[in-house]
């Protein structure tokens, strides 16, 4: 489950991942298109990618759906039967968040990629409609070595080398969304906590997740 993660994620680095990706960014886009923000949390705005074409766009999306008389949606799992209908995005990250431990205060967790200057996390997106901006929620795999001490779940990071089968290819869904190999995430604790940061004493997901 992931509520929190981080954009600093510089603008050269970006354009350079697309140039290296043969993915065209919008002449009109700059750095003013991927502001760097140390949190974004639940029902804030963070910038993804959605490609049109051989274009890639940055669009500002709020982080997590709205459901009438339910808590904002912000995590979807791999195995969602509702997840291939939807329109996909990228979230591009320097780092996201998780917490571990029986009861708050809760260890907190900085977790980074280590095959590339910055990560891009599976999302599935809405596009605005009324009053309502667009808005994502991100997809959760099972946890790979590197995350199962922490939580049950992690995020869906995506090599490089999958961002474009995750955008493009429907067929290639379950290759694409699966844990990471040992070592490919850096976790650091950044917070110590009072629980015991092991897979048996991980909190249950959060309401409003989609986990």
């Amino acid at each position: 489950m992931c509520n929190e993660y981080e954009q600093q994620v510089a603008w050269l680095q970006y354009c350079e991942m697309m140039q290296t990706l043969e993915w065209q960014v919008p002449t009109q886009q700059s750095a003013l298109d991927l502001p760097e923000n140390p949190s974004i949390r639940i029902s804030d705005t963070g910038a993804a990618m959605i490609a049109e074409g051989d274009i890639v766009r940055l669009v500002p999306m709020r982080f997590s759906w709205l459901l009438p008389n339910r808590a904002p949606m912000f995590n979807i799992r791999s195995d969602n039967p509702q997840l291939p209908k939807m329109a996909r995005a990228l979230v591009p990250a320097s780092a996201f968040i998780e917490y571990s431990g029986a009861k708050p205060p809760k260890s907190k967790h900085r977790v980074t990629f280590k095959a590339a200057p910055f990560m891009a996390v599976a999302a599935a997106w809405k596009p605005a409609k009324g009053n309502e901006p667009a808005s994502f929620a991100m997809v959760t795999v099972d946890p790979g070595p590197d995350i199962l001490p922490y939580h049950p779940r992690q995020m869906a990071v995506l090599p490089p080398s999958d961002w474009k089968r995750w955008i493009y290819d429907g067929e290639t869904m379950a290759e694409v969304l699966r844990p990471l190999p040992a070592g490919s995430l850096a976790v650091e604790t950044i917070r110590k906590g009072s629980g015991n940061n092991t897979d048996t004493n991980v909190p249950p997901p959060a309401q409003g997740s989609l986990l």
